[in-house]
């Protein structure tokens, strides 16, 4: 890994020193069981559970008791879609989502229609990967509980107009969930002032450990309710049984507490990274860069070079992708460039490069060195 310059930070990140610092006390000195209320070592477990509590909802302007542990976006998103069905399926069956979002989302409704759960319209994008808001309007029926709509794309960055779509499903009375995994922690994030009433996030995406991860459930105006899916223990409020995962927890919430203290100037780093990289990328002929570039996130860059350039070449020194990492493996062209127009040629010439606060101006330079020997 060492030898390997990384530009894949919306697949995962290094976690942050400081973050493993906080945590290795909890795998040796205080191992307590946060459950075990009758000790001292279940009390120190506990009261670290509720300090990363308390982090993580102030990260993104929610109250603690809003803040349900997972072990990471996906668990949260099965928790959040399938629970709220089960909640709330006496009032109506019916969901709208995205072709383009993520994977746990599209699986998970198609889990839903294929059992005969759930009724699921599929929102189309532009060329730029936006919704359409008057598509989104049309497609509310009275049977309708449910809109998931990701707040920003994990391939293309695109940012969809989340609180336009949060205050027309308010004004509809159907519950919004936007899954924020690769918007939190790198863009400020104020629950109330977006009106959501569902939201994930998962530690990786910013510096935190793998396998852990948050839902964010509204409790008031309106309240949401979800059926479990783990069952066997009290944890969370009831809502996710098990043995709580204090290590990871409190890295999570160190990871939190440092995203939140250090937004602006990661932000402002990592920007100029990107801008450089595409302003040096677009000098070459039928170069293409996918989505919205004028709303997007900061860090994230999807280009579509032309066939002339055999860009796989430059992963023997170079950590990128060619979608998300969950689809990686599978040989399946991006679905999230397809639904944008994009032809199977153009999706295979299609990269993503994604940076975080420990990339430098150097790694950028030497990618763009290295692609110039390509030309």
């Amino acid at each position: 890994m060492s030898e390997i310059i990384y530009f894949d930070n919306n697949a995962t990140t290094e976690v942050d020193k400081r973050v493993l610092e906080e945590m290795l006390p909890y795998f040796t000195k205080h191992y307590g069981n946060a459950s075990s209320k009758m000790h001292q070592c279940g009390w120190v477990a506990d009261a670290a559970v509720e300090k990363a509590r308390f982090q993580a909802a102030n990260l993104i302007g929610a109250e603690p008791s809003e803040i349900i542990f997972t072990s990471g976006a996906t668990e949260a998103i099965n928790l959040a879609i399938k629970g709220i069905y089960r909640a709330y399926k006496s009032k109506g069956n019916h969901i709208i989502t995205v072709k383009t979002e993520h994977k746990a989302v599209l699986d998970t409704c198609k889990f839903l229609v294929e059992n005969r759960f759930a009724e699921v319209t599929y929102l189309d994008v532009d060329q730029e990967g936006l919704i359409d808001i008057d598509e989104l309007i049309n497609a509310i029926k009275p049977n309708t509980i449910l809109v998931t709509i990701m707040a920003a794309n994990n391939e293309t960055g695109v940012l969809q107009p989340i609180q336009e779509i949060a205050q027309l499903t308010r004004d509809k009375k159907v519950l919004f969930f936007s899954d924020t995994t690769q918007f939190a922690g790198k863009i400020m994030m104020d629950v109330n002032e977006m009106m959501l009433d569902v939201a994930c996030l998962s530690a990786h995406k910013f510096h935190g450990p793998k396998g852990v991860g948050a839902l964010y459930l509204r409790r008031k105006d309106p309240r949401v309710n979800v059926i479990p899916l783990l069952h066997g223990g009290p944890q969370e409020s009831h809502k996710r049984a098990g043995t709580l995962n204090v290590p990871s927890i409190v890295g999570f919430g160190k990871a939190c507490e440092i995203a939140a203290d250090e937004m602006w100037d990661n932000n402002s780093h990592v920007s100029k990274l990107r801008a450089f990289l595409e302003h040096q990328l677009l000098e070459i002929e039928q170069l293409k860069i996918n989505g919205n570039t004028r709303n997007r996130l900061y860090n994230t860059s999807n280009i579509t070079f032309p066939n002339s350039l055999n860009i796989k070449e430059l992963l023997k020194k170079y950590a990128f992708s060619s979608g998300s990492a969950c689809t990686s493996g599978t040989g399946e062209l991006s679905h999230v460039l397809s639904a944008m127009g994009l032809s199977n040629e153009e999706i295979k010439q299609s990269y993503r490069f994604s940076f975080s606060k420990y990339n430098t101006l150097e790694e950028v330079k030497s990618f763009l060195n290295e692609l110039s020997f390509k030309r």
